[in-house]
């Protein structure tokens, strides 16, 4: 797999702890949407400690963006992103990843598991191709919720947020289960993209499943 370093153009903090960084883009570089990227910070100490990150742009943009959330109880990778500025390199792969949008259909995103969605979306969009689609989107708290302007002007009302450690009257309080599925989902034979930490996308996939979802009709990173 082919390795480029870039510079960083911008970083805009976007929620408490995450930040959207954009970089250069390596002439005749492409990606699909929902496609991700090995990612590290090119110096001598952090060069080889690689983490998956997924574009969040358009394939049509001159730069490439990532969405990126720092977890500063970790001394760790995306802590020291966080912490870079505007000409600072990294080091990129060539794009991979199997979550591609195959048609309508429902988005179940925990966290920063959003990120595969929003350059999908967002093409979506910018086609007049997103009616039809939904996004269920659970985080712990309304500082959480990562593009929340942006993602209610394209999907409207298709746009659900769930918090699961804040009561708020303008959100669903809970996780994203069995019961909250069942009532909406009035159609199980639809396309589902799922996409979080490992046991979240495993507990939604069996729900899924039970409710008598296709297994080929959920598409997830494997």
């Amino acid at each position: 797999m082919s390795e480029f370093t870039v510079k960083i153009l911008s970083i805009e903090k976007i929620t408490h702890d995450v930040n959207k960084i954009k970089i250069e883009r390596p002439v005749g570089y492409n990606f699909i949407p929902g496609q991700a990227a090995d990612v590290s910070i090119n110096t001598q100490k952090l060069k080889n400690e690689k983490r998956p990150f997924t574009f969040t742009g358009l394939s049509e943009w001159n730069n490439l963006e990532f969405i990126i959330k720092s977890y500063k109880d970790h001394n760790g990778v995306t802590r020291k992103i966080g912490e870079l500025k505007p000409n600072d390199e990294l080091i990129i792969s060539d794009p991979w990843g199997a979550i591609r949008y195959k048609g309508k259909g429902t988005f179940i995103a925990g966290g920063a598991g959003i990120t595969p969605f929003i350059a999908i979306l967002r093409e979506l969009n910018n086609k007049n191709k997103l009616a039809g689609n939904v996004l269920f989107f659970s985080n712990k708290t309304e500082k959480d919720i990562i593009l929340k302007n942006e993602l209610y002007d394209m999907l409207g009302n298709n746009f659900i947020n769930l918090l699961t450690r804040e009561k708020n009257k303008d959100y669903y309080f809970g996780r994203i289960d069995e019961a909250f599925l069942r009532t909406r989902i009035p159609d199980i034979n639809q396309n589902f993209y799922v996409c979080g930490p490992e046991d979240f996308v495993q507990n939604i996939n069996s729900i899924l499943l039970k409710l008598g979802a296709k297994t080929d009709s959920i598409v997830f990173e494997k």
